[in-house]
């Protein structure tokens, strides 16, 4: 009997555990399902946009040329007897100064042969003048009895004509063997700086051989590829006045970040580069080399160096600038109006590196929002610095 003892308690047990858990599952609490966060406004910064008439600046990259430039040559052979102090690589020389003395021995000589010369026929030609005078005489005295055909055979006029050539001709003669002396001195045709020095003293040089190269140093060209788009907020002299859009210089690489030269837009050149398809504009920069008082302590300009240019366009009237970084994709503005952002379709009349100019698409007193942003939607909520975020 005491195994059926034994299962009826099993049994009652069982039966208790089993009551348990249905009390305890029929009076569990029931979960209710709530949002983990809360809507809050993005917060961001703004600035209120410019208004009104700018000039745009055109950037472009260009390359240092000189305005003049020749390769010295002699026009007289001879051998070279003295070169100036100045007349080396780097040197500078002023317009006339001496750079070279070709041996003059010879076309003095040559000089005196044409004196000479001019001296005998001059002589001649008095001499001639006497005979006419005689004849003259001769003339009146037969005059009725000889034809008026041989007038001028007897007044000698083809003698006296023979005898003036020779005076024209002699003293063309003197006139050249005083240029050629004059030329056995070579001079610097304009205030230039020397780049090559081809010649020294001791060579034997002749008509067309290269003495040297010179650069001028009053004025430097600086040749710039810009965007044919670009062309029309650029001033051209003798369109749109006197004088061309003013512009600066600078060598990105060998200046500090705050220097640079001033220039001035010279031409258009008349043919678009070859390979970049890009307009050509021609500035010029004044006392390059920084040699004048007035341009003390600026670093000189190289020829051949790459230059950055910016030129000061036209005015561009009635427009809002922005900075290009405020300007979205696909030429958007984002717009805090009354703490909701808009995203605004803006038109362009210009971009420079800095800026963009908008012609249509935002107003005076918009303000528009500088914080980038990982996601945008129109209609987001917004919030400034310092004020209460939305719940």
């Amino acid at each position: 009997m005491n195994w059926k003892k034994t299962l009826l308690i099993c049994a009652t047990v069982l039966l208790m555990a089993a009551m348990s858990l249905i009390a305890i599952y029929s009076t569990e609490p029931t979960a209710q399902r709530t949002s983990s966060s809360k809507q809050t406004a993005m917060l961001v910064e703004v600035t209120p946009v410019e208004f009104g008439t700018f000039r745009p600046t055109i950037t472009a990259m260009g390359t240092v040329r000189p305005e003049k430039e020749i390769s010295l040559r002699p026009r007289v052979s001879g051998e070279v007897i003295s070169i100036a102090d100045s007349f080396t690589p780097g040197g500078f020389v002023s317009a006339g100064d001496t750079l070279l003395q070709i041996d003059p021995s010879d076309y003095e000589a040559e000089l005196l042969e044409r004196q000479s010369e001019l001296h005998q026929v001059s002589a001649d030609l008095e001499l001639e003048l006497g005979r006419q005078e005689l004849a003259r005489d001769d003339y009146e005295d037969l005059q009725g009895t000889i034809s008026s055909d041989y007038k001028a055979l007897v007044l000698r006029e083809p003698q006296m004509k023979t005898a003036q050539a020779r005076v024209e001709a002699a003293q063309a003669g003197l006139k050249r063997a005083q240029l050629n002396l004059d030329r056995t001195r070579i001079r610097a045709p304009f205030a230039a700086q020397v780049l090559t020095q081809e010649a020294n003293v001791g060579s034997q040089v002749a008509p067309g051989d290269t003495l040297g190269q010179l650069v001028g140093t009053d004025f430097y060209w600086v040749e710039a590829a810009v965007p044919v788009s670009n062309l029309r907020w650029i001033e051209l002299p003798g369109n749109s006045g006197p004088t061309g859009s003013a512009a600066k210089i600078r060598n990105r690489s060998g200046w500090q970040e705050d220097t640079y030269r001033e220039a001035r837009v010279h031409s258009l050149i008349g043919a678009l580069e070859s390979e970049t398809r890009l307009a050509r504009v021609l500035l010029t920069v004044a006392d390059p080399l920084a040699h004048d008082e007035a341009s003390a302590g600026m670093p000189p300009l190289m020829v051949g160096s790459f230059v950055e240019v910016r030129v000061k366009g036209k005015p561009i009237e009635n427009v809002i600038r922005l900075e290009r970084d405020y300007l979205r994709q696909n030429d958007t503005v984002w717009v805090n109006a009354g703490g909701v952002l808009e995203i605004r379709t803006v038109q362009l009349a210009f971009r420079d590196k800095r800026y963009a100019y908008i012609s249509d698409g935002l107003s005076a007193d918009d303000l528009v929002v500088t914080t980038n942003l990982a996601s945008v939607a129109e209609g987001a909520r917004l919030r400034l610095e310092g004020s209460e975020g939305s719940e």
